[in-house]
């Protein structure tokens, strides 16, 4: 998977929250976003997944243009600010009336990957009765259990302890020897220098820096 961002912008109220950005990710690596909080982190990703169209620029996947030529990407998974699921539902029936709209996993693959959370054995708890960090946790499994060519997560670390961060830690490396592009938001300069590949700087909207890290590695 391909995706390329032209000078892409937007526009809220008069307010430029995306500005000009151009950008261009491939699948099998992993890119971070790093910004202070309304610096333009979750509005990109926004973006990216079609959820709000740019005022200016265009979004292309593979080749097809998002809001002319495709409705959403093919194949995603994400994570945008709080995951929401059902309260009275357990964990693993939430998974399982999201998996239904596409059917392509089944019970064992949903088991699977709240395993992979730590979730095995509140899975069958009630979705009410989580604390935030399941919840969080929840919302990540969601996310990948349909193995997406693309997977978004905003801020996946918030309200996880250290097992749950090197939890992420984990996944986010999995999914990109998968071949996944992943794309990870987080403050966290630490965290998503151990996670990305390339880590892209935003401020008020606006790309002030890149750092690829593979070839600063090249060239130590």
């Amino acid at each position: 998977m391909q995706i390329e961002l032209n000078r892409v912008s937007k526009v809220i109220k008069r307010n430029t929250v995306i500005d000009q950005i151009s950008l261009r990710l491939e699948s099998g690596n992993v890119t971070g976003i790093k910004g202070v909080n309304g610096s333009g982190k979750t509005m990109l990703m926004r973006l990216i997944a079609g959820l709000i169209k740019p005022t200016a620029g265009e979004v292309v996947i593979d080749g097809q243009q998002l809001w002319k030529d495709i409705s959403f990407p093919k194949s995603i998974g994400l994570l945008i600010e709080n995951p929401a699921f059902l309260d009275s539902y357990s964990g693993f029936d939430n998974l399982k009336i999201l998996a239904s709209i596409n059917d392509v996993i089944g019970d064992d693959r949903i088991k699977e990957v709240l395993s992979a959370v730590g979730l095995e054995t509140a899975g069958r708890k009630k979705y009410k009765a989580y604390s935030l960090g399941m919840k969080q946790r929840l919302g990540i499994a969601a996310a990948i259990m349909e193995s997406p060519d693309l997977i978004l997560l905003d801020e996946p670390t918030n309200a996880l302890d250290s097992d749950g961060v090197e939890m992420v830690k984990e996944i986010v490396r999995r999914e990109k020897e998968r071949g996944a592009l992943v794309i990870v938001a987080c403050h966290d300069e630490t965290v998503i220098n151990e996670m990305a590949d390339d880590i892209i700087y935003l401020s008020d909207g606006v790309v002030t820096k890149t750092v690829h890290k593979r070839e600063c590695t090249d060239e130590a």
